[in-house]
């Protein structure tokens, strides 16, 4: 019996941070967007391939990208700065924060970057991301 309740008190929570998880990404995320190469290295965490640097294409952090539960999601992200620009990307990696990735990025191909009109020589720049 008191085994049961641990199980279902602990289910319940879980569901609890399912839910405020879905919420913070509706609500938009602030991030620092940072360019990647998705064309070298190790294949992507959700499909175990490699990806075009020309596709519209995004890696989150640990955190963000749940688990793997974000894989192939398409998300919505905005720049920061006043052009205000925004473009939808699919997740497809996990950007490792154990690997040096901080816990509030956004690593993105090249093509991101070209769509909100951004140089790539400027390293990271502030945005918004959602669930597109």
């Amino acid at each position: 019996m008191a085994s049961t309740k641990l199980a279902f008190l602990a289910v319940a929570v879980l569901l609890l941070q399912a839910s405020w998880f879905a919420v913070a990404q509706q609500a938009g995320n602030a991030a620092v967007m940072a360019l990647t190469s998705f064309e070298d290295g190790d294949p992507v965490a959700c499909d175990g391939q490699y990806h075009s640097d020309g596709d519209l294409i995004a890696a989150l952090s640990t955190g963000w990208f749940a688990g793997g539960s974000m894989c192939h999601r398409r998300i919505r992200i905005t720049n920061s700065l006043p052009n205000g620009l925004n473009v939808v990307a699919e997740v497809v990696d996990e950007c490792d924060t154990q690997s040096g990735c901080k816990d509030n990025m956004i690593a993105t191909s090249k093509r991101v970057w070209d769509a909100l009109g951004l140089d790539t020589n400027i390293g990271e720049v502030p945005v918004t991301w959602s669930i597109a």
